[in-house]
């Protein structure tokens, strides 16, 4: 019997993760000294306002106590991009997002896994890796095969288009 877990973890997921900070802000919105860590407010050992994302832009702000070291948008843009798979784990502190295995609907002897490395706190291609694993079902057993780079950038892509939206959804009207 296959274990929920995986869903109940995705389906929770992007809950736990927006009740923990509300909207997304530019850096230059937590200058303010509500903003600068733990030990001031509520007690949370995340800072009065609780655990906060970093849009990039280093400074003050990646040096903050509380704030998570990767981009937001970057963060968000691969959890939203790697949503149609089963999550296996998130680790926003460490920015590394895994997938379980996935079998597209038409392809009943392939199947697909996923891990995205947020890298930084830039919103930029250096910023983020995606590597794709695939394996074919041969012989009743499931062997590692080759993934098209193109399949992988195409991947890594689609991360930085939705990142960017959300960057400029988040600007909200000019």
């Amino acid at each position: 019997m296959p274990s929920r877990l995986p869903t109940a973890l995705a389906l929770l997921l992007p809950l736990a993760l927006s009740a923990c900070g509300g909207k997304i802000l530019p850096d230059t919105a937590y200058n303010d000294s509500r903003y600068r860590g733990p030990g001031a407010g509520n007690g949370s050992i995340f800072g009065p306002n609780g655990l906060s994302f970093t849009t990039g832009g280093g400074g003050a702000a990646a040096n903050r106590g509380g704030a998570i070291g990767v981009n937001a948008y970057l963060w968000r843009g691969a959890l939203d991009t790697l949503s149609f798979m089963p999550l296996a784990s998130a680790d926003p502190f460490g920015g590394v997002i895994i997938t379980d295995w996935y079998q597209p609907p038409g392809s009943p002897n392939e199947r697909f896994k996923a891990t995205a490395y947020i890298l930084g706190q830039q919103l930029r291609t250096e910023g983020l890796r995606v590597v794709l694993y695939r394996q074919v079902l041969q012989n009743g057993q499931w062997m590692d095969a080759q993934v098209d780079p193109a399949v992988q950038t195409a991947l890594e892509n689609r991360v930085l288009d939705r990142a960017r939206q959300l960057r400029v959804l988040s600007q909200g009207p000019g």
